[in-house]
């Protein structure tokens, strides 16, 4: 594997209901309404983040790649429309376990009061459709073994449990994740 790989930028992109913004400092104001929900973080761990804090980690993040350059950063923000409010966010790190493959694990939070419409759902296979033109061929979640709404985003993108579990959430992938193991590098 090289020392650093290049990784496509995130762009605008557009969903049934939902505009994915490409995530920018600016982003943590509105944010910060949107994560500071107690019940949130029943799901996702921590503690609901200040706005300073929001901004602190979203100047790492649009840089788009981890210092290292070895993974791929994507963050963008869902808004209901263009221009209408924030609903949450979806994100992909993009790694490559061998040179001819690229795999990314995604993540999805939506805002406590617009749960239960499908935005998760919508801007999770926006996020997928996308990356598939790229060239990802592989997907991993980390899910709450609790979190049916999470779970059910996650077979909608076409992964299933693997059995593995990492700091209390079970892997869930849309292939063996066994199998990348075995190919030499």
């Amino acid at each position: 594997m090289p020392e650093t790989d290049s990784w496509p930028a995130a762009v605008p992109l557009q969903g049934e209901r939902l505009h994915l913004e490409p995530l920018t400092i600016a982003h943590a104001e509105e944010a910060a309404e949107i994560l500071n929900d107690e019940r949130l973080h029943a799901w996702i761990g921590g503690a609901p983040p200040t706005r300073g804090e929001l901004e602190q980690r979203y100047r790492r993040q649009v840089v788009g790649s981890s210092p290292d350059g070895r993974q791929g950063w994507l963050n963008w923000m869902m808004r209901k429309g263009t221009g209408g409010r924030l609903v949450g966010t979806v994100q992909a790190t993009l790694h490559r376990p061998r040179p001819d493959r690229v795999e990314a694990e995604l993540a999805w939070v939506v805002g406590h009061a617009f749960q239960g419409a499908g935005y998760g759902k919508e801007g999770a296979c926006t996020m997928v459709a996308w990356l598939r033109a790229q060239g990802v061929s592989g997907f991993v979640a980390h899910v709450h073994p609790g979190h049916r709404a999470s779970a059910g985003i996650a077979k909608a993108l076409g992964m299933r449990p693997t059995g593995e579990v990492h700091d209390s959430e079970m892997l869930w992938a849309d292939f063996d994740p066994r199998e990348r193991r075995t190919h030499p590098a």
